[in-house]
């Protein structure tokens, strides 16, 4: 297992934690981290793009002028898309360009981007983030004290108000739950900020899966 130090909000560090070696120490997959990456920001195009058809432009049905006789090319109707005003053939209409991904294909992208991060020692863990109120001059405080710099992706518990509000402000700063914890986001940032009950682990995980289950066959 690789053991991260961990600290306190004033940089001082008061301990340590052994990174689970599922979540943490993987050989990365790159090939399943480009296509979970491509497939998320393929979802994020909203599609809405769309152009009219012949059948939709407004012009006369009819033929502008006869068919021989006037020296001229031969017309059906000035909604064709060679006419300007036409109607554009084979043009783009609303779409979605969401793709389907596999579970496993996703969890194993995250991973993956976790110990890529975790390798090159990008992993920050931090006990719990003492603010009394919200404060932005705090929380950039904290992140000096810390050493963090860069793009941080910071994962805190959303019922942690004073922690978001305190940097929610800071542009190189992107906040998320641990439930939308993904592999893009970890990519994309320099460093990555957990707390001692933010920070991910496969043991977590099964134990509460396991209550789950029990608590549904109480249930039934």
């Amino acid at each position: 297992m690789t053991a991260v130090a961990v600290r306190d909000t004033t940089g001082t560090e008061t301990g340590s934690v052994d990174l689970d070696p599922e979540v943490f120490d993987i050989k990365p997959n790159v090939a399943v981290m480009h296509q979970v990456v491509t497939a998320q920001l393929a979802a994020r195009r909203r599609g809405t793009q769309s152009t009219k058809t012949k059948a939709e432009v407004k012009g006369g049905p009819g033929k502008p002028w006869r068919q021989k006789g006037t020296g001229r090319a031969r017309h059906g109707s000035i909604r064709n898309p060679q006419w300007r005003g036409g109607g554009v053939a084979l043009g783009p209409k609303p779409r979605s360009y969401r793709q389907r991904t596999p579970k496993k294909m996703v969890r194993l992208a995250l991973r993956s981007a976790l110990s890529d991060r975790a390798r090159e020692e990008k992993v920050v863990v931090v006990d719990r983030w003492q603010f009394e109120s919200p404060r932005t001059k705090d929380a950039v405080a904290a992140l000096d004290a810390l050493q963090v710099e860069g793009r941080v992706l910071l994962v805190a518990d959303g019922d942690e108000p004073e922690v978001w509000k305190s940097f929610r402000n800071l542009p190189r700063v992107h906040l998320i739950t641990p439930g939308e914890l993904n592999a893009y986001d970890v990519l994309v940032s320099d460093v990555v900020v957990f707390t001692l009950g933010t920070l991910p682990s496969t043991t977590a995980a099964g134990q509460d899966s396991d209550e789950a289950d029990a608590s549904e066959g109480d249930e039934a």
